[in-house]
């Protein structure tokens, strides 16, 4: 029996029964929110709830949420849903602040049905994906994968749809121009299914679904002739970049004009990202500033009491795009470099002070930089900045080290929780936080700042390397 059609060949009317279920959640979120409270469900509201309903429908298709989700994560589809929905809400409060109806309506209902929208939109996703990946992981609803050419590029995409079955691509097998003797001694787990020309063929029959093609981007004319050949079929193509994957840096599609550009390394938090995290830093910074006031203050007394000086050290590193920043701390050394050397501190380091070794330890020393995060020239959370002279000495050292600086620098950060906090003395060392803080420029995500803070609690203020 052949399931691969079941649901795929349906593509445009499940995304159309996708539209249909969001905005029968909408409506019956609303009315359920109504009859919960005792509330009458009279035409304004119903008015309010149309007006969600076409705001939501006019973002959510801007932000093409009903495309097929099937090989991307579900993270990015909950947090597009909840940006459709959320800007919808925006929407009906500021109309509702704009033409001074707020009395009009209950706010425990509407609190209720915004959030309890969003809630079932996301639940019913979820349940959506999970019900799609057991019965794909059956056999049915399957695409009927190939990939040309037998590399490290081809191997890893072979190696992702064996990893995960729930994707429902159903591998056929690879195909080469070389000979099987030649790939077998490169790839021995591979199994060559035949030539290109066999490909073109079985494709023209209908055998294949979707064509990942690796071949090296140097073969440029080669893969153009078999893009060309490709177009006398219905399979799907995808091109598998030759790159070194782990080295791009939020890779994506640009546009320049009518030309199109793929961007290597950028930035993940632009646009909605950048408001996002800047409005969690403002928030969060403000929230800690509030708490350790006081704490502060009694550590800025003990600073100017315990040796002389001033009580904030404020020395100069890169921030974003690599710009100078001054990055403040509580002063714990004698010594206060800020020039072409800088002396990393290192244990019984005759330099720092009797207290600036305790508030050193315990990280109290960098408390003053929610002030920089307040000020927007850091984030809470973030790769580490350095001291200037340490960049200019690193970024010869080790590879890809200045693409650290296409975030803003944290006060915490994904190496420091993973044991990389305190003396770099080693190049090993120095080279596994940047490797850490590349990932987490590659991985981020507000969730992600979330759990490091988090995690932070427990491991993130102290360390063996700390002196």
């Amino acid at each position: 029996m052949n399931h691969q059609g079941l649901i795929r060949s349906n593509q445009h009317s499940f995304s159309t029964a996708y539209r249909l279920a969001d905005i029968l959640i909408i409506l019956l979120v609303l009315v359920s929110a109504a009859s919960l409270y005792g509330t009458a469900l009279t035409m304004d509201y119903l008015a309010v709830g149309m007006i969600g309903v076409c705001v939501y429908m006019l973002t959510a298709e801007s932000l093409d949420l009903y495309r097929s989700w099937r090989a991307e994560p579900a993270t990015r589809m909950l947090t597009l849903t909840l940006l459709a929905w959320f800007s919808a809400c925006a929407v009906l409060l500021l109309l509702a602040f704009l033409l001074k109806v707020t009395d009009a309506y209950s706010r425990v209902v509407v609190g209720i049905w915004m959030l309890g929208t969003a809630l079932t939109l996301s639940l019913w996703r979820l349940f959506i994906r999970n019900l799609l990946s057991v019965v794909r992981g059956h056999g049915y609803n399957s695409r009927r994968v190939v990939i040309v050419g037998i590399n490290d590029s081809g191997w890893r995409m072979r190696q992702q749809i064996k990893d995960m079955p729930e994707l429902g691509y159903r591998f056929m097998g690879f195909f080469d121009d070389r000979s099987p003797e030649r790939v077998s001694s490169e790839f021995p787990e591979a199994i060559l299914q035949g030539n290109i020309e066999q490909l073109i063929r079985r494709a023209q029959d209908g055998e294949f679904d979707v064509i990942f093609i690796a071949l090296p981007l140097k073969a440029q004319k080669r893969i153009a002739e078999i893009l060309e050949r490709c177009g006398d079929t219905t399979a799907s193509v995808h091109l598998i970049p030759d790159f070194f994957v782990y080295n791009l840096l939020h890779a994506r599609l640009c546009e320049v004009g009518q030309m199109q550009t793929l961007s290597v390394y950028e930035t993940p938090v632009s646009g909605i990202n950048d408001v996002l995290k800047r409005m969690f830093d403002i928030v969060f910074s403000i929230s800690v500033l509030t708490l350790i006031a006081v704490p502060m203050l009694v550590i800025a007394a003990i600073v100017k009491l315990t040796s002389p000086g001033p009580v904030i050290f404020k020395q100069f590193r890169y921030g974003l795009d690599g710009r100078r920043i001054h990055v403040w701390k509580f002063r714990s050394m004698s010594a206060m470099d800020n020039g072409q050397v800088v002396k990393q501190a290192t244990k019984g380091d005759a330099r720092i002070t009797p207290f600036g070794a305790f508030i050193r330890r315990t990280s109290l020393d960098e408390l003053p930089q929610f002030i920089n995060v307040l000020q927007g020239s850091m984030s809470v959370v973030g790769p580490r900045p350095h001291a200037v002279a340490h960049n200019e000495e690193y970024r010869k050292l080790i590879p890809y080290y200045m693409l650290r600086h296409k975030v803003k620098p944290g006060i915490t950060g994904w190496a420091q929780i993973n044991g990389f906090r305190g003396e770099t003395d080693t190049i090993d060392k120095m080279s596994g936080r940047v490797d850490y803080d590349l990932d987490y420029i590659r991985n981020w995500s507000l969730w992600m700042d979330i759990k490091i803070i988090f995690m932070t609690l427990f491991k993130g203020f102290v360390g063996k390397n700390v002196h």
